[in-house]
């Protein structure tokens, strides 16, 4: 018999299905599990996992409710994308809920994608362990996400917003905000910054919907870890400067809440978040790492100008690998530097991207075989390993 992670991904659920009729008609079956909880709901190009996980912690050190997170993809195990107060789901119970609904989809032949079987399974699983507030995190756009479903959210949070997925969501950014911005509810919370690529578009549809926007009153200053909000010092453990737009956009989402939380009780929140091979330092047998899931140029952008910062005139090895259907040639247009030893990966993914596909575009790179092994050797000061999420979780699958 085949597990729960076999059948997700055999090639008729493997795929992207946008719409949101089969979803609806799978909750009408299940009594509408998504309608026994409050939602915080984000979209977004770039960003959302980190927003989602100052929320979830901030939401989880208050003590007040009880806190669900549904986010995706996954580094190492499906049982990731579903936390209730920072715990994920059992193996046993995700097998459970997966095969459940999976017998109602085949008797009801509704046709669930994998995403969409996963979010059904997120919905239950919040109800089943009376979850009060449920971060969720858009799979693909927004307007036509499987998380669409959420009617009156407490607050709509759209991130930072850059090209990626063209071929689905559209070619140009006011193209793609208005997929995002589907995530907007009439009268409801909405948060999003006037630096956002797609502001006028969100703006616009904010007003259509009579959105109420959360007033940007938040004085917010980050450097090196150091953030101060409203001229209140903290520690932030999420790296990079640019977490900056994510942490407001997070700060903005929990001050739409009905009520308060005090500042004490965010600062220690701040100080302890993890979120998995966004921008992380890792020390892996006495070699120094940096490990980001950077795959579109606005991610390579910001992960250039980290090691600009933080790392600059090391001597640095870098490893990359990436899906087939990223704009690979504009990253590579930010982070190649011939000063680097930089290396490409060809992991085992069905969309990866082969080494005989890049060299069309930048023959220099040197291919590798194991990256593990060539993280263990070599005379450098940094590794940078980025790229795929997926490349990473194979990569550092029983190591880290």
């Amino acid at each position: 018999m085949i597990n729960a992670a076999e059948l997700l991904t055999k090639k008729d659920k493997f795929k992207i299905k946008l719409g949101l009729n089969r979803v609806e008609l799978m909750l009408k079956i299940f009594n509408n599990p998504e309608k026994s909880f409050e939602v915080i709901h984000i979209a977004g190009t770039n960003g959302k996992g980190s927003c989602a996980s100052v929320i979830e912690k901030i939401l989880i050190e208050d003590k007040r409710k009880i806190i669900g997170k549904y986010t995706s993809p996954h580094l190492f195990s499906y049982t990731e994308r579903f936390c209730i107060n920072g715990v994920n789901i059992t193996k046993e119970e995700f097998e459970e809920l997966v095969f459940l609904v999976n017998k109602k989809d085949d008797e009801y032949k509704i046709g669930l994608s994998e995403f969409e079987i996963l979010t059904v399974v997120c919905f239950l699983y919040f109800k089943r362990h009376n979850v009060e507030i449920a971060i969720l995190e858009t799979g693909l756009g927004g307007r036509l996400d499987a998380t669409n479903v959420i009617e009156n959210p407490l607050c709509s949070v759209i991130t930072s917003i850059s090209y990626d997925h063209k071929e689905r969501l559209g070619d140009t950014i006011e193209k793609i905000a208005y997929e995002k911005a589907g995530i907007i509810k009439k009268n409801a919370n909405v948060v999003f910054l006037k630096n956002n690529k797609g502001y006028q578009t969100l703006l616009k549809r904010s007003k259509e919907l009579n959105a109420k926007i959360v007033e940007d009153d938040i004085e917010l200053e980050l450097d090196n870890n150091i953030a101060k909000i409203n001229g209140k010092k903290c520690y932030f453990s999420l790296n990079g400067d640019f977490q900056k737009e994510n942490l407001k956009c997070a700060l903005l989402a929990i001050k739409a809440l009905p009520y308060k939380i005090p500042f004490d009780t965010v600062k220690k929140a701040l100080s302890n978040i993890n979120w998995k091979f966004r921008m992380e330092n890792i020390n892996f047998k006495g070699h120094n790492l940096l490990i980001d899931s950077c795959h579109n140029p606005d991610g390579a952008r910001v992960l250039d100008e980290y090691i600009k910062k933080y790392h600059k005139n090391k001597k640095i090895k870098f490893i990359y690998g990436t899906l087939k259907n990223k704009d690979y040639a504009a990253v590579l247009d930010i982070l190649y530097d011939k000063n680097l030893d930089f290396c490409f990966y060809e992991f085992n993914y069905n969309n990866a991207l082969k080494y005989d596909e890049l060299v069309k575009y930048k023959s220099c790179l040197r291919e590798i075989k194991n990256p593990l092994d060539e993280i263990l050797k070599g005379d450098y000061e940094l590794c940078v390993v980025a790229g795929s999420i997926y490349m990473l979780g194979q990569i550092f699958k029983g190591v880290l």
